[in-house]
């Protein structure tokens, strides 16, 4: 198995350095033609989330539809592809930043009763609670 930096999925997903996209291509391609399946993890998709959003100014809606597309790929393989689902899921029907779901859906995965924040658009996602000055 092989895990992909960002920067190698970055370039596979934006296309913004020919020779670097090509060769992020022909890598994942070829792993799975091989049978060493290419794995993105959570953290990976987290930091290529805010890479797409904030330096290539990608638009959320186009963000999620590539993430969907990325956990139907065949010659890639997603970390704990349920915790991915659900936090896209909840991105897409919430005000909250895409680490906060991703986070608050690990936490729950993870067994927490909730996940504490001060942020309060994070604090209306289910299974998050904001923390007051009477906490």
């Amino acid at each position: 198995m092989y895990g992909l930096d960002t920067n190698v999925l970055i370039r596979y997903l934006l296309r913004d350095d020919l020779m670097q996209a090509e060769q992020a291509r022909v890598a994942i391609e070829n792993a799975g033609q091989t049978g060493e399946p290419v794995v993105v993890s959570l953290l990976t998709m987290l930091e290529s989330e805010w890479v797409l959003r904030s330096c290539a100014s990608i638009d959320k809606r186009i963000i999620i539809t590539t993430f969907r597309m990325l956990l139907e790929a065949r010659d890639i393989r997603i970390e704990q592809e349920g915790t991915l689902e659900e936090a896209l899921y909840l991105y897409e029907n919430n005000s909250a930043d895409f680490a906060d779901c991703l986070m608050a859906t690990r936490y729950t995965r993870l067994g927490c009763s909730a996940m504490l924040t001060f942020d309060k658009k994070a604090a209306q996602l289910p299974g998050v609670v904001a923390v007051s000055a009477a906490h």
